[in-house]
């Protein structure tokens, strides 16, 4: 079983108008909400490819019992810890320009982030665990290197998508996929990336240091894939860029599913890279007509550095 932890859930509330005028009356032409936080992106599109997964961390109050309510709906499982706080609301109002205003979140007492541990701790060495998104300003720095030890403890894959110290500290216990965009890697490195080939020795360094799978994405420059084997790169369909929201969290999703089916990477990575742009193509996150669409589009190439030149995959 795939289990996503979301540490800090949002219920996102849309609101579009023509144009915002600060300090006077502005009235919606369109309202949407839907839940927000990245492991829960990755539960939904895991359940547009057939594959269920069961969805963690920590819910409370009305907003917290819509999300619930939404993802039964649409048969996936859930195992929230709840909390007394209600769960935050996210606002982004959409007019010539995009403004968002994002809520703290729920206080996380030491009795609901120990329940969560609980849950974790029963994971076995035949389940995979997706830890995904920021943690709470009340939960310890520590809370991922915490979570993912109960998974070497128990054998238990885990994936992180995360940034910066957050990503650097569970590196030393080798999680199974990590998905760093070129921006993050060059913050890791203090650098600028702007190319697939500068991608390379930072993502074969991320692996010196812990990682198995390391996928960076650089928008429509392509994405790359490192491990101890491979070195890849993928071209990325052409397209219209309609949000990037979710577009990581779906590259994920596409990974473990295809991956936990073919155990392939290669293949893994090409479906990533086809459920990242599809949801970058789309308004809300992908389907899976349109991920299978736009597979055919990307090519996959072995980077090779010493004689500067790509082999096709």
């Amino acid at each position: 079983m795939i289990y996503t932890v979301t540490l800090n859930p949002s219920l996102d509330y849309i609101l579009e108008v023509d144009q915002l005028t600060l300090g006077a009356l502005n009235r919606t032409k369109n309202e949407t909400k839907f839940p927000g936080g990245k492991g829960i992106n990755v539960s939904q599109v895991l359940k547009l490819l057939d594959v269920d997964s069961q969805a963690l961390g920590f819910l409370g109050g009305f907003t917290g019992d819509y999300i619930e309510n939404f993802l039964t709906s649409r048969k996936i499982q859930t195992d929230f810890v709840r909390v007394a706080e209600d769960t935050r609301i996210n606002i982004k109002l959409k007019s010539e320009k995009e403004t968002e205003i994002n809520a703290k979140g729920p206080k996380i007492t030491a009795e609901n982030f120990q329940a969560l541990r609980e849950k974790i701790r029963k994971l076995t060495s035949e389940d995979i665990l997706v830890l995904a998104g920021s943690i709470p300003s009340t939960m310890p720095e520590s809370t991922y290197e915490e979570l993912v030890k109960l998974c070497n403890e128990n054998g238990t894959k885990f994936v992180v998508d995360a940034e910066g110290e957050l990503l650097k500290k569970v590196l030393p216990l080798n999680p199974f996929l990590i998905k760093p965009n070129h921006h993050e890697l060059g913050d890791l490195f203090n650098t600028v990336i702007s190319s697939c080939e500068e991608v390379v020795p930072y993502g074969r360094e991320l692996v010196k240091q812990g990682a198995q799978n390391v996928i960076v994405s650089l928008a429509e420059k392509g994405a790359v894939l490192i491990n101890k084997e491979l070195a890849i790169m993928a071209t990325v369909p052409k397209g219209e860029v309609k949000s990037s929201v979710g577009a990581g969290d779906s590259m994920v999703a596409g990974f473990i599913a295809t991956y936990q089916k073919s155990k392939s990477v290669e293949e893994a990575f090409r479906f990533s890279v086809a459920a990242g742009s599809a949801t970058a193509f789309s308004i809300g996150l992908c389907t899976r007509e349109k991920m299978e669409g736009l597979l055919p589009e990307i090519k996959i190439k072995d980077i090779n550095l010493e004689e500067n030149e790509y082999e096709d995959y």
